[in-house]
């Protein structure tokens, strides 16, 4: 039987994470207890956590830990506030959120390469927002005001992290990928979130390079420092969360699974 491992990515301790079947990993600037797995040691890029948020955890991993697990294992990610889930469920308490967290692979999988979590639209943002946050856009192209298939993964990130800031990254990419991506950011009015995926460990490594190749490309145009304001500070992250939705789509067998936001410390 299939085994899996599911890390959970924290920048505070909580004594309700610590009761959930998960291996915790802290981030951040504090000093964690050592029920969370340290990445200051090693090679690591933690002092770029408020930039790249959860992916120093998944750098870490990548370079210290992951070359130990075996090919057949599921290794999984996910957040404080975001967790995979066996089934979908309303997940109104703690209580549920113990009794529905995904603990073991499930049989469905079986066929598939990679675990991405179920979509969210973008399309049909407020008119006020389109008006105040996508001007630049409207200028471009004004049939975007009305018409929701226009209303893309492109133009909700032009909105929310820096008008051209996508394409510019975009450019970067390996050729195997830049224009695909540039495609699927055109064409789609939904992504997986999260920067949450289970696979295993040879894809990961694929996935990995692939990844930080790119984002320390982007590093050498938008830096760290210049980065102002929570739509722009975690630039790295938003750049994954996307990139991620295409890649695994595009390079694996991947099944679209149940998530679900619970904050478990209000």
């Amino acid at each position: 039987m299939s085994k899996i491992k599911m890390f959970c990515v924290s920048d505070i301790e909580s004594r309700l994470l610590e009761n959930l079947d998960l291996d915790l990993v802290g981030v951040g600037k504090k000093n964690f207890s050592k029920k969370y797995i340290n990445i200051k040691n090693k090679k690591n890029i933690q002092k770029k956590e408020e930039n790249y948020s959860e992916l120093t955890f998944h750098y870490w991993f990548w370079k210290n830990k992951l070359s130990r697990y075996d090919d057949k294992i599921w290794i999984g990610f996910c957040q404080k506030r975001r967790f995979w889930l066996k089934k979908k469920v309303k997940i109104k308490s703690y209580q549920d959120l113990q009794d529905n967290i995904l603990t073991k692979p499930s049989k469905k999988w079986n066929k598939f390469e990679s675990v991405i979590c179920k979509p969210i639209n973008v399309n049909k943002p407020k008119k006020m927002k389109i008006l105040k946050r996508g001007w630049k856009n409207l200028i471009k192209d004004p049939s975007i005001f009305y018409n929701s298939k226009k209303q893309n993964i492109k133009l909700h990130f032009d909105m929310h992290h820096g008008y051209g800031v996508l394409d510019e990254a975009i450019d970067l990419l390996n050729n195997d990928d830049k224009e695909e991506f540039r495609k699927y950011i055109n064409d789609n009015n939904k992504f997986n979130p999260n920067i949450m995926y289970i696979s295993k460990k040879f894809f990961l490594q694929k996935w990995f390079k692939d990844l930080f190749d790119w984002l320390f490309k982007c590093e050498k145009i938008f830096g760290l420092q210049k980065l102002k304001g929570y739509d722009q500070k975690r630039l790295y992250a938003y750049l994954a969360e996307r990139y991620a939705s295409f890649w695994f789509k595009k390079k694996t067998k991947c099944i679209q699974w149940y998530w679900t936001f619970f904050d478990i410390n209000k």
